[in-house]
């Protein structure tokens, strides 16, 4: 690829990506507002503690103006909007939009039709095929830099798809991540670990009228690798830090779905 044409894609993504994002914004009050009445009066699903949980988002938000890239394991197909929903309401969406991460859900589930198509391109989605194109990954990856570049957030699985045992798998981690991390100096990593109280593996939705568990910790990777090896040490550590967040759910909750003690309080997430 000679540097004009790289040049000329470049500035086609960076239109691309302003597009998307007017269109998101601008349709913001309705598939923000329709999606969090699906998630808390159709699937009747709640937050455990959720005004705490948004509160410690805000507070670790307020620690940087650095870039912030959000990392989280992965059960369902609506874990980026369940996400979403924990740390913050409409509201707070609607008035801080680039802070409502962009995620990267698989082609193969969200882009079938064109109205499936239609809906995840105003809920800020970039789909992508795993095990794709190197070429079409690596556009996807490039879009995500460019995006938190310019302050913007993305969210993104490390596992690269949903954990089939159930469990966050260090072996599972995607270098893609690492290399996004890797990009841009000071960028912190928000993880979170997400899981409902009957989620015993993976599957594509949480039961309905399940208590939601959410925990939040950021770390800021380093490493002195070069190239892929860079990529992959990133990834690693963050791969691992939600694992050890796992472990302090499981401890906390007992059992392997997690489920609390009886008479626990959940909160009610708006």
């Amino acid at each position: 690829m000679t540097t004009d044409t790289r040049l000329g894609a470049q500035s086609e993504m960076i239109r691309r990506h302003a597009r998307q994002r007017l269109v998101s914004m601008l349709a913001g009050p309705v598939w923000i507002g329709v999606s969090v009445l699906v998630m808390r009066f159709w699937f009747r699903y709640r937050i455990e503690d959720v005004e705490a949980v948004r509160a410690r988002y805000r507070a670790l938000r307020a620690q940087s103006d650095g870039p912030i890239l959000v990392c989280a394991n992965h059960l369902t197909l609506v874990d980026s909007f369940l996400i979403a929903w924990a740390c913050g309401g409409p509201g707070y969406w609607l008035t801080h939009p680039d802070e409502l991460p962009w995620n990267t859900p698989e082609r193969t589930n969200f882009g079938k039709t064109w109205i499936a198509r239609a809906l995840i391109y105003v809920a800020k989605c970039i789909p992508i095929t795993r095990g794709g194109a190197r070429e079409d990954v690596g556009d996807v990856l490039e879009r995500v830099k460019h995006l938190m570049g310019r302050g913007e957030t993305a969210l993104l699985f490390p596992e690269a798809g949903r954990s089939r045992s159930g469990r966050v798998e260090e072996s599972s981690a995607a270098w893609g991540v690492g290399r996004i991390v890797g990009a841009h100096p000071h960028c912190r990593v928000l993880c979170v670990y997400l899981r409902g109280r009957q989620q015993e593996t993976w599957g594509d939705f949480p039961a309905k009228g399940d208590t939601l568990d959410v925990s939040l910790a950021c770390i800021e990777p380093k490493s002195d690798a070069k190239g892929v090896r860079r990529s992959r040490d990133l990834a690693q550590q963050i791969i691992r830090q939600l694992m050890n967040m796992e472990a302090a759910h499981f401890e906390k909750h007992g059992g392997v779905a997690g489920v609390p003690d009886e008479g626990a309080s959940s909160g009610e997430a708006r």
